[in-house]
């Protein structure tokens, strides 16, 4: 059993593609040097925040929280009813972004290890955050980017 985990562990790492950059494109990851201009008619043309939060989870949670957000038990937490979800936008900012555990979430729970995000503007985050809240069964109200941005310290 604990050879599987370990197995489970290591093939979802390498699925999850690199925490280190975004799978998709969002709103806020314009390139460095791209005029201002450039960066208001990207936003003027990107898709709902909505569609960008589950494009954000299909490319980087999927390999670990499932598709359905139901996780495998004993192994990734479910989404679906998650006090970390649901909880303070702030604390789940600090978890996804730089690892920080929320107090709602207890150590050791799971043998795994949640990668960070760091890539990760607020804007995309807030993205992300807004749509776990309302899927998977969940009916949390959504996440303000400013929110994000001042856990984050930025």
């Amino acid at each position: 059993m604990q050879r599987a985990v370990l197995l489970i562990t290591a093939l979802a790492t390498l699925m999850a593609c690199s925490a280190k950059s975004p799978s998709v494109a969002t709103p806020d990851a314009a390139a460095p040097g791209v005029a201002t201009l450039g960066v208001v008619m990207q936003a003027a043309h990107s898709p709902p925040a909505a569609d960008v939060g589950e494009r954000i989870y299909s490319g980087n949670c999927v390999p670990c929280h499932q598709q359905s957000g139901q996780g495998i038990p004993g192994v990734y937490p479910s989404l679906a009813g998650s006090p970390v979800v649901l909880g303070d936008p702030k604390q789940l900012a600090l978890w996804v972004v730089k690892g920080q555990r929320p107090l709602s979430m207890p150590v050791g729970r799971y043998p795994t290890v949640m990668l960070q995000f760091g890539w990760m503007k607020p804007a995309a985050a807030a993205a992300l955050f807004s749509y776990l809240r309302s899927s998977f069964g969940n009916s949390g109200a959504p996440v303000d980017a400013d929110v994000v941005a001042q856990a984050l310290g930025q």
